[in-house]
């Protein structure tokens, strides 16, 4: 196995757990504890999934770490295709890590909030219950703002797939697609939050044209012989 393929499945792997482990963290764990409308059953929630909750931060932090392999391994892979792209492709992956990082604290903060520790004596249910149900939310805005560096990187990324001569040319455009779904869903979250609902519908439906590039990494690796050779 040549260099460049065996570069490139070891990054597949990476990819491959960090796409197993994040939908733990920010969807599974939110949609069983979140009621849509419904501070009050959130919350009842909240205090009856404390473990589920906490599964769900240990898979953030997680699938964090494991993303800063991932790019390491990238712009192992990519670099000798162009080095400014590879640079950027880490920077724009590496700036979202922080803001996961801290936006655990506010899940964390719920959970105390809703723990019932004597210091909180000084507030009653209704007030306590009030700044949990804050707090997770602000979570949730939290991994919008990151996930805006989510759809960023995939730019880079994507120009990086179309120039290698190794990799099919079609994912890297796959990855523009995915890279503007992040990015429409986050801003128009943040920004125009009426329509979010609609447009989240289907960015989460483009945001899968990420998936091939994972598969093609972990499966094929990277052809020896460039893609657009003329075969001999």
């Amino acid at each position: 196995m040549n260099s460049t393929r065996k570069q490139a499945r070891v990054a597949g792997l990476w990819y491959l757990l960090l796409g197993l482990t994040a939908p733990i963290g920010l969807i599974y764990v939110p949609g069983k504890v979140i009621v849509s409308g419904n501070p009050a059953a959130t919350i009842d929630n909240l205090r009856a999934s404390e473990s589920l909750v906490r599964i769900g931060i240990g898979s953030e932090l997680f699938h964090q770490v494991i993303g800063v392999f991932l790019v390491l391994a990238l712009y192992r892979l990519f670099k000798a295709v162009d080095e400014k792209y590879a640079v950027l492709l880490v920077i724009f992956s590496l700036l979202g890590l922080p803001i996961v990082f801290l936006n655990v604290l506010n899940d964390i903060a719920a959970l105390v909030l809703v723990g019932g520790a004597d210091f909180l004596s000084a507030f009653d249910k209704r007030q306590l219950d009030a700044l949990a149900y804050l707090f997770f939310r602000l979570h949730s805005q939290g991994i919008i703002v990151a996930s805006i560096f989510w759809g960023l990187w995939l730019f880079p990324f994507g120009i990086l797939v179309i120039r290698s001569g190794f990799i099919p040319r079609v994912i890297g455009f796959l990855l523009f697609v995915a890279g503007f779904a992040y990015l429409a869903s986050a801003f128009t979250s943040l920004l125009l939050p009426r329509y979010a609902p609609t447009v989240n519908q289907y960015a989460l439906i483009l945001e899968v044209a990420e998936l091939p590039i994972m598969f093609w990494l972990l499966i094929w690796g990277a052809r020896t012989k460039p893609i657009n050779a003329p075969a001999s």
